[in-house]
């Protein structure tokens, strides 16, 4: 790999990011089902939607650059994955499992954040406008679940992994 100019970085990260989205469409359907909560499986399949939405955006912005997807693998989501199918094949108190999961998925979502973050940055550095938004709407989306999964581990799954 050799990356020599922003635009580089900025077409590598954007595939690396579009390899970690497609791991997360064959991830989330197994979190959802392998929820004790239903309120958590839900969160997961609503997520599932919107990253198929992620992904589509990304094809568009890389299509845009006269580039094609593929080529790159993301590591980084690679790990994050494992550590949720991990916690899927864990045996123990249901409760304590979806507070595992969640776990897991946040920092699925740290990652996407910060890395989004960057992205929108290259964008409007590289004064692609129309990237920018797309990568804004993403962001925003990422930080919502993030929010949610939140809000679902202090509403209820944490506490009920307490008794």
């Amino acid at each position: 790999m050799k990356l020599e100019t922003m635009t580089d970085l900025y077409l590598h990260s954007l595939k690396d990011m579009h390899n970690a989205e497609k791991q997360l469409l064959k991830a989330l359907p197994k979190l959802a089902k392998g929820s004790e909560n239903s309120e958590l499986g839900a969160a997961f399949q609503d997520h599932l939607e919107e990253t198929k939405g992620h992904v589509d955006r990304l094809e568009q912005i890389i299509t845009s650059l006269d580039k094609r997807t593929g080529g790159v693998v993301c590591h980084a989501m690679k790990g994050l994955v494992e550590e949720g199918a991990e916690m899927l094949e864990a045996e123990g108190d249901p409760e304590v499992l979806d507070a595992g999961l969640i776990v897991a998925a946040q920092k699925v979502e740290h990652y996407e954040i910060a890395t989004y973050g960057c992205l929108r940055e290259f964008a409007r550095l590289l004064g692609r406008k129309q990237d920018v938004k797309l990568l804004e709407a993403t962001l925003e989306e990422e930080k919502a679940a993030d929010v949610k999964l939140t809000e679902i581990a202090m509403g209820m799954v944490n506490r009920a992994a307490m008794v």
